[in-house]
């Protein structure tokens, strides 16, 4: 604790800490995947695909410049899953866990820094939360790659230890939303496999709920007058994306001969229900994302733009930000002076947030998708799928991503960060001389519209 002291002493917000902690992680994975022990050919893989691979392993995006499989060596690849690990509890989350486990003691400082992360209401929870997160976590991944592992065994006849590795990497990847696979068509082998695609699909939805609202539904699932606001919201919102993106899916899709129309029903259904679950940013895929048609890449693209829930796995600027930006737009409609959600009030400041980090990602993906539209020659449908993939650390790809040249790659990394720390809390990283004002400025009604 005396040295991570000074360290935090160094910054003046939390959402710093977080922001270097990251860019950290991304530069260590950087070096490491540059090894030459990392490749399976024994070279350096390049300081391009080594920042990009690391990047998307620690914002738990999944987008890939290489065959993670026949590219990198099982060194290699246990960096990746560390990586994403690291990227899906959280860099402070895991600092804080290692603090308590040597000293059993956590600083103020420390505190409030992992309370940034961890998305806390109370800085007297986070030591208790981080230390079930954590538990949480190893639970949920040995159970999905108990489930994968025996299946892969059973139903595939792969070798034991050749089976426990594909379950437990592939356990890490769906539970912190990584998207990596150790198969070069995603997991397209697998679309009518219940087991193995509905066992995914549940690690992703998990740990995209976020943990605060896994552990309140824990403690009150049958009464659900007792949840806060936000687990209301990020329950109904995430419930409603699901059952419209499947639906959706189903309908574009299903005479699709190169997606859902060479599937029976049952898989339609099946193939349909996990395509609806990946936008929130877990990044598997069992359709051809490529064949698709476009009214389903618009449709993905909302989906990964909104993400899943705060302090989880998923991207996107959440579903509790969506599903609160409702609630205002109504109101405002309504014509009503406060925004209530339930029996409870939205209070002024969250609504600002809210509208912040809408602006703030609508902007930064038109910029983006301008800036790609000039450095490449694809069409504007594919480069807006992949630069919001990338904001929305959805790992998800028409087919484009190994073709953006470095400058490309650069950018889709530079998102992939953004997209994992979120917009404001950059911002108010980079606000290093914030201001509070003392006096208030006469009010004038502006014209709007």
């Amino acid at each position: 604790m005396v040295a991570t002291a000074p360290l935090l002493a160094r910054f003046r917000h939390p959402g710093q800490v977080v922001a270097t902690g990251f860019g950290l992680a991304i530069g260590i994975g950087t070096a490491l995947l540059s090894l030459p022990v990392a490749t399976t050919e024994g070279e350096s893989a390049g300081w391009v695909t080594a920042l990009f691979t690391a990047a998307s392993a620690v914002c738990v995006t999944g987008l890939a410049l290489v065959d993670t499989e026949a590219h990198w060596s099982v060194f290699g690849e246990l960096v990746i899953a560390g990586l994403a690990q690291v990227g899906g509890l959280g860099i402070m989350t895991m600092a804080t866990l290692f603090t308590l486990l040597v000293s059993g003691r956590l600083g103020l400082r420390a505190r409030i820094a992992t309370q940034a992360e961890t998305k806390t209401l109370s800085m007297s929870d986070v030591r208790r939360l981080v230390l079930k997160l954590a538990l949480f976590s190893l639970v949920c991944e040995v159970v999905t790659a108990a489930v994968l592992t025996g299946r892969f065994l059973i139903g595939y006849g792969e070798p034991f230890v050749r089976a426990l590795y594909l379950g437990g990497f592939h356990a890490v990847m769906a539970f912190n939303s990584a998207g990596f696979t150790l198969w070069p068509d995603s997991l397209m082998r697998f679309v009518t496999d219940p087991w193995i695609c509905l066992t995914i699909a549940t690690a992703a939805i998990v740990g995209g709920l976020g943990f605060p609202v896994v552990f309140e539904l824990a403690r009150d699932w049958r009464r659900p007058r007792k949840w806060t606001v936000v687990t209301r919201v990020t329950v109904m919102v995430t419930l409603i994306l699901l059952a419209a993106g499947t639906l959706v899916f189903l309908v574009t899709e299903w005479q699709n001969p190169r997606t859902l129309g060479a599937l029976d029903d049952s898989g339609k259904v099946l193939a349909a229900f996990f395509t609806a679950v990946m936008p929130r940013s877990a990044g598997f895929n069992s359709l051809d994302i490529s064949q698709m048609y476009p009214s389903s890449w618009l449709t993905t693209d909302l989906l990964m733009f909104i993400g899943g829930g705060s302090a989880g796995t998923a991207g996107g600027i959440k579903v509790t930000t969506f599903g609160m930006l409702v609630f205002i737009i109504w109101a405002e409609m309504r014509g009503e002076s406060r925004v209530n959600i339930g029996h409870r009030r939205l209070p002024e400041a969250t609504q600002r947030q809210v509208i912040t980090i809408t602006v703030l990602g609508l902007t930064l993906v038109a910029v983006s998708t301008y800036v790609l539209l000039a450095l490449t020659p694809h069409r504007l449908d594919q480069v807006l799928f992949e630069v919001i993939s990338a904001f929305g650390t959805a790992g998800l790809s028409t087919g484009i991503t190994t073709s953006l040249g470095p400058a490309g790659h650069v950018l889709l990394t530079l998102l992939m960060f953004i997209g994992r720390i979120g917009p404001l809390t950059l911002g108010s990283a980079l606000a290093l001389n914030g201001r509070a004002r003392h006096y208030e400025l006469p009010e004038e009604r502006v014209i709007v519209g």
